[in-house]
């Protein structure tokens, strides 16, 4: 269980596993945009193709920054600031290889911290069942840990049974409206009396609020993470919706 001590930073720092790159699809095409805009540049002698070329590179910055260590910092302290007692049962939608799940993890004593994914490699570089259970062990909660492959529209437990439910940028990759706002009702469900939902994401989060204040849910907020949070710069930002469930 995380030292009350122990800050954000450290624990963030001392991740064991091997947590890819997420929107690995991106990395070479933001490579060959990069080539196309040197090239240009040289060609035709002018500046504003280097301009260009230094937006990609600080775009490209930003989202591996962001990929690699800034959400790991954002999540422990977000995860410490909930000052969890250490038996609670935690969901986490679209776990990926554990970043998230396992910070959670790493909270709990008597608790289960459980991941479902449809393992997209298209959303994770490396995105596997397997890959987030030897991050698992790699992390020291194996023993507190359960892995799934679950849609997130239809999700395989009862009502009730978690007391947390978590997601980060991954409630976008489910298609359309209707979609989400099934995820987001799923989520509502297997939350038990009081417990609190806490969704981070791109785009949509104005949508995820309204939703959940006419699925009854109460204490809806919704902010910004900050600038280690930017996948290509302030325009991309990651948002938090927090929300709680009716006692």
């Amino acid at each position: 269980m995380v030292k009350p001590n122990v800050t954000a930073t450290q624990i963030s720092s001392r991740r064991k596993g091997s947590y890819g790159f997420d929107a690995p699809y991106l990395l070479p095409f933001l490579g060959v945009l990069l080539l196309v805009n040197v090239v240009n540049g040289a060609v035709s002698r002018t500046a504003w193709p280097f301009v260009g070329a230094l937006a990609i590179v600080s775009c490209t910055g930003c989202g591996l920054y962001t990929s690699r260590r800034g959400k790991f910092e954002v999540w422990a302290e977000v995860l410490q600031q909930l000052k969890l007692r250490g038996d609670e049962r935690i969901l986490d939608l679209g776990c990926g290889r554990g970043a998230v799940l396992l910070l959670a993890a790493g909270h709990l004593t008597t608790g289960r911290a459980v991941g479902v994914d449809i393992w997209k490699r298209t959303d994770q570089s490396g995105n596997d069942a397997e890959a987030t259970r030897r991050n698992a062990v790699a992390e020291g909660v194996a023993d507190r840990v359960e892995i799934e492959t679950a849609d997130m529209t239809a999700l395989p437990f009862e009502d009730g049974t978690f007391d947390l439910v978590v997601s980060n940028v991954a409630l976008h990759n489910v298609k359309g409206r209707a979609g989400r706002c099934r995820a987001l009702a799923e989520a509502a469900r297997v939350l038990r009396p009081g417990g609190r939902l806490m969704i981070a994401d791109l785009w949509a989060t104005r949508l995820y609020r309204e939703h959940l204040a006419k699925l009854g849910m109460t204490d809806i907020s919704r902010r910004n993470l900050g600038w280690r949070m930017w996948w290509s710069g302030p325009w991309l930002a990651t948002r938090l919706v927090s929300a709680t469930k009716p006692a």
